[in-house]
């Protein structure tokens, strides 16, 4: 199928309107690729449409990252600047609605040394992190996908450029359901009710635990914070209640679960892309609620890293249910995206949690946060853990059991 102007124009509208929600008065802040140009003018002159108040755009570009990397001294790259901070906290008086496409190669960073990517995310994070939590819950954000020729040859290296994007579109768009004959918007409006129906049932068991087994080694347990709630595919500006959809595409159903309170292995299903990087076959160990120890066939230095990056870094943020029947899943193939990656099975997080989950929680500090059970860190990285026979078990806190998954999916 590939992609036209005709569904380019439906993606397009229904990222700004289904996925950000642009309101009118808003200030919408875009990052996407220059060499995507063309794509951010029409996301541009949706979100006029929908009654933006100002669009502004940050732009990306793989290769001025990678020589950057290259050639600039760490001290240099990991210094924030005066304009930066800045452009940050006006962030947290305009609270814009956000849109990112991602659309990075895969690969622009293979080569760079991961101890200077980093250091250099470590002390850009401390500065910037605040200006993050301050505005976490108090706006509309999106995530979605165009593909570039580099990414679209990492999927599907055999195929010629041309069909290799075609190949690439079709995937995106198929898990964003957006189509020919279908309208998009409706289609979300029954998958986002599916998901939500999940949530609420998880919610009304009230669980305190979930016990994770597989026959890959997965052997794990987590407890969950009491209260805490279920939630998937969309969520709620507290600010002016608007009801926005996060990734593009979407099909968890998450919790942040007790902060330094799991036991066991959990094996990953799927490479892990982080830092433009790879991380492949490997596992993580928990004791006392860390990661004690790490196992991977390719990238072992890097998880290392990634697990070290800060005291929060070894803790877990997030556990997600995600079906294997998923889109994303039956798509056949590793995007080398997490945005996708994550969706098609199900999956853990390391480093920061969300606070948004806890009642009352997009009114707390991150200190009030943690002393709730909330993990906080620099890093939240997703990696998948969803074998096809992974079965989970829901705990109560009176000790009954309750199936949640077999082979892979609901039970």
């Amino acid at each position: 199928m590939g992609i036209n102007e005709k569904l380019l124009q439906k993606y397009a509208e229904l990222i700004v309107r289904t996925g950000a929600n642009v309101r009118r008065g808003q200030v919408v802040q875009l990052v996407i690729s220059v060499e995507l140009h063309a794509f951010a003018a029409m996301l541009m002159e949706a979100c006029y449409q929908a009654g933006a108040k100002k669009v502004n755009v940050d732009w990306t570009y793989d290769m001025q990252s990678r020589l950057n990397y290259l050639y600039a001294e760490q001290e240099t790259l990991a210094a924030v600047l005066p304009w930066e901070e800045a452009k940050m906290k006006q962030m947290t008086e305009d609270l814009p609605c956000r849109i990112y496409i991602a659309s990075e190669d895969p690969d622009a960073m293979r080569g760079v040394d991961p101890e200077k990517l980093s250091a250099v995310a470590r002390s850009r994070s401390t500065v910037l992190k605040p200006y993050r939590n301050a505005i976490e819950g108090k706006h509309q954000w999106v995530i979605a996908a165009y593909p570039s020729v580099k990414w679209a040859k990492k999927c599907f290296p055999e195929l010629e450029d041309g069909e290799a994007v075609g190949r690439l579109w079709d995937a995106i768009l198929k898990t964003v359901r957006v189509d020919e004959q279908t309208d998009p918007v409706e289609a979300w409006k029954k998958h986002t009710a599916f998901i939500e129906q999940k949530a609420t049932w998880l919610n009304e068991q009230g669980f305190s635990s979930l016990r994770y087994r597989s026959a890959n080694g997965t052997d794990f347990s987590v407890e969950l914070i009491p209260g805490a709630r279920w939630e998937g595919a969309g969520a709620v500006n507290s600010v002016n209640g608007a009801f926005y959809i996060p990734n593009m595409p979407t099909e968890e159903i998450f919790t942040s679960p007790a902060a330094g309170k799991c036991e066991g292995t959990l094996v990953a299903v799927k490479p892990l892309s982080w830092h433009s990087q790879l991380i492949e076959d490997f596992s993580i160990t928990f004791e006392n609620g860390r990661a004690v120890s790490c196992q991977a066939g390719k990238g072992q230095e890097l998880l290392e890293k990634m697990i070290h990056m800060d005291e929060g870094a070894a803790m877990l943020g997030e556990v997600a249910l995600v079906p294997k029947e998923s889109p994303v899943n039956q798509c056949g193939f590793l995007f080398y995206e997490t945005l996708f990656d994550e969706n098609a099975c199900c999956h853990c997080a390391l480093g920061m949690g969300f606070k948004e989950v806890l009642p009352g929680g997009d009114d707390m500090t991150t200190e009030q946060a943690q002393a709730c059970g909330i993990n906080d860190s620099i890093i939240h990285v997703d990696f998948m853990v969803g074998a096809d026979d992974l079965s989970i078990d829901g705990i109560r806190p009176d000790g009954t059991t309750v199936p949640v998954f077999r082979n892979g999916t609901w039970a």
